[in-house]
């Protein structure tokens, strides 16, 4: 096994032998064999262990364990303790997932803080039919089938081809000394029960099960690789760059071949799940929506829009008094206003209005239902959510679009169209002009 590590490292991760290694050493079999490997290919390496705290006396031990081994090895050794209960019960989550959130935040710390370049986990080809299986079970998409990843980002998985019994054939000849995790022995957990159930009786079936396993991922990859080919050519067709996000067209994509697929393929990584609805969107009226935790699909006309969710929180209102001559906004820009002598073109992003007019503070705000004003140029009032449907806005342009007020008056829907109430007539001598990121 050490001839095929050191075979394994210079055919496809040459990269690892002039950087500065973390190695995820938890104690287990698997992990320690790692240590032993790497220190024989004179790689340049730290450890990390987690206490995740889990098991009393025996994690505290587990602990000793990977410090000792470090020592024995002369390599760095970092530890460090969490309350992985506590974590999970106030995030919602698994314990398992907890403690795979809490190793993977600390590993990341420790490679910012002392530039590590890439992490190295002990994960070998009996975790990689067990993950498949698992997504299996659950419903996954075609990447789930694919398991465990060699190389995620800086995460680098140089055993996986090896199986558990050569890793532990490895341990014993060499009699390296490892400790046994006795959850592993539980069926608690669904991943024990697949290992201690479910394995051996394909095994049974199949005595080269772990080998066919590989072949057959070989394929999907290779498959996966080809859609991904197909969508990266299909990518700047489809999905364009907005202001508030992106936005895919959908007549395009009802031409192309199961737009299903590609549309699953486009979105997959903003954490939808209810696809069906995400594809119904395509023939849905103007307006409705499908979320993910973070992110909303709309439905607006021709397009699909694709905007972060905004979090709960009161609109903020902004004020200027008479004596300032400028206020910050975020998302917009700098509002100035200053006094002119008379006035210059119109543009998008000025306005003029007659000085006396206008009463202190000016409110600066976003918009509220009931709204309107008297477009300039138009006779009589408009409701502003009337002006934003003749506009064509979208969702996300309403909800982006700032409106200067005096008083309860609005004086400017701002960057697009001025209120005639304000218009500046011949007689006026004091004249302000109203600009967005145009200083005075």
């Amino acid at each position: 096994m050490e001839k095929a590590f050191k075979n394994q490292i210079k055919t496809n991760y040459p990269f690892l032998g002039n950087g500065k290694l973390l190695l995820a050493v938890s104690g287990g079999v698997d992990s320690v064999v790692l240590a032993h490997l790497c220190h024989r290919a004179k790689l340049e390496f730290s450890i990390a262990h987690c206490n995740f705290n889990l098991r009393g006396d025996e994690s505290d031990e587990d602990e000793s364990f990977v410090v000792d081994l470090a020592d024995s090895l002369e390599v760095e050794v970092f530890t460090q303790s969490f309350d992985t209960l506590s974590y999970a019960e106030e995030n919602g989550i698994s314990v398992q997932m907890a403690a795979r959130d809490l190793r993977y935040q600390w590993f990341e710390e420790l490679c910012a803080s002392l530039h590590f370049d890439y992490i190295l986990t002990g994960h070998h080809a009996n975790d990689n039919l067990e993950t498949f299986l698992i997504n299996l079970v659950r419903g996954t998409g075609p990447e789930g089938l694919t398991g465990i990843k060699r190389e995620n980002k800086k995460v680098i998985r140089p055993i996986l081809d090896f199986t558990r019994d050569e890793i532990e054939s490895f341990a014993r000849e060499n009699h390296f000394k490892w400790r046994e995790d006795s959850s592993n022995h539980s069926d608690k957990y669904m991943r024990n029960r697949i290992r201690h159930q479910i394995v051996p009786v394909l095994q049974e079936l199949n005595p080269q099960l772990l080998e066919s396993f590989a072949r057959t991922q070989s394929h999907l990859r290779e498959s996966m690789d080809l859609v991904e080919d197909y969508i990266s050519l299909l990518y700047p067709k489809i999905v364009e760059k907005s202001t508030y996000g992106y936005q895919l067209d959908i007549e395009f994509l009802k031409k192309v071949p199961n737009p299903r697929q590609v549309l699953y393929q486009l979105l997959k990584s903003f954490g939808f799940t209810e696809w069906n609805d995400v594809y119904e969107l395509l023939n849905a009226q103007s307006g409705k929506m499908v979320y993910s935790e973070d992110f909303r699909l709309i439905r607006d006309r021709d397009k699909l829009l694709l905007t972060e969710r905004k979090k709960p929180s009161g609109e903020k209102e902004y004020h200027l008094e008479e004596s300032e001559n400028y206020v910050m906004i975020p998302n917009l820009g700098t509002l100035h206003i200053c006094e002119v002598e008379k006035m210059a073109a119109f543009s998008k992003n000025c306005i003029y209005v007659p000085k006396q007019k206008l009463q202190y503070p000016l409110t600066v705000r976003k918009w509220k239902k009931g709204d309107y004003f008297y477009p300039f140029g138009m006779n009589g009032k408009k409701k502003l959510s009337r002006f934003f449907k003749d506009e064509k806005f979208s969702l996300p342009e309403k909800e982006n679009t700032w409106l200067l007020f005096s008083g309860e008056d609005l004086v400017w829907v701002i960057n697009h169209r001025a209120d005639n109430r304000f218009a500046v007539e011949d007689k006026e001598t004091q004249i302000l002009r109203i600009s967005t990121n145009v200083p005075c």
